[in-house]
């Protein structure tokens, strides 16, 4: 059957491609430097040809600090989510092949993970290890991969019993090697789908711990920071804080978008369903 690329998947694509291409392209697209450019004198300056998205308390463009933003939030998401699907996979796929005590203690450690909300865990984290990038993708890296792990090992439960895996026993393949080879390719559909929401739920962790002051440090920019220190001017200058909501909006939707997309094109049968 030949796969459909819906609306989502379009709109959901095209939202993460800009974002994408702001984070790359910032040096060139930034009218001014994010963090040294300040300027008291055009402090908190609404949006206007020279600044399309106004200044900030110390007069820096909020434009700029955005396209900069972009770079630090889709870092944290892309690598924290790489960090889940890692761990995820690993234990989901070998707990399902191997079963045993190995599957009871994966499943009792998954299901205790999902019974801590993922950002408390994250906030305990941080906790100890302090503000900063690398502290963020650890603390986002280690609390989400139980959604990966669960889908992992549900598909491998159906899979493993399936002639081609059977076969590969026979011709000599450690378990290691079916599991890499043979059953890892068969079950990647739903684990792109996954990897691919994790990604916005990582960019909004990281939002969430910046606005608490746990996240990036000030003054380099990232959108869920430039949130924290526009808190208290949400009134007087509500241009600091929509801006940077609306792209990590956007861009979380746009991943939302592209997952439910990506979704319908690797199920055959939410594909059978449409046709």
């Amino acid at each position: 059957m030949r796969m459909k690329w819906g609306t989502s998947t379009w709109v959901g694509g095209s939202l993460v491609a800009i974002a994408i291409g702001v984070a790359v392209f910032a040096p060139w697209i930034a009218l001014t430097d994010p963090v040294m450019d300040a300027n008291l004198m055009n402090a908190e300056l609404p949006p206007s040809w020279e600044f399309p998205f106004g200044t900030d308390a110390q007069g820096r463009d909020i434009y700029s600090r955005i396209c900069y933003g972009a770079r630090i939030s889709l870092t944290v998401g892309v690598v924290s989510q790489i960090c889940n699907s890692l761990i995820g996979v690993t234990l989901g796929l070998t707990a399902g092949f191997w079963g045993g005590w190995w599957d009871d203690v994966v499943s009792g450690l998954t299901n205790l993970m999902l019974a801590i909300p993922s950002l408390v865990f994250a906030l305990a984290i941080m906790a100890i290890l302090g503000p900063g990038l690398v502290s963020l993708v650890i603390a986002l890296g280690l609390t989400s991969w139980s959604y990966s792990c669960r889908i992992a090992r549900a598909q491998v439960l159906s899979l493993k019993s399936q002639g081609y895996v059977q076969a590969a026993r026979i011709l000599g393949y450690g378990d290691f090697r079916i599991m890499f080879t043979q059953v890892l390719p068969n079950i990647l559909g739903p684990l792109i789908v996954i990897a691919t929401l994790g990604m916005g739920g990582a960019i909004l962790a990281e939002a969430a711990l910046s606005f608490l002051g746990l996240g990036i440090r000030p003054p380099f920019p990232s959108w869920g920071s430039m949130l924290s220190e526009a808190r208290d001017q949400i009134r007087a200058a509500p241009w600091l804080s929509v801006f940077p909501g609306l792209a990590i909006f956007f861009t979380v939707l746009g991943l939302n978008l592209l997952g439910d997309g990506l979704r319908d094109i690797l199920d055959p049968q939410s594909q059978t369903r449409r046709a």
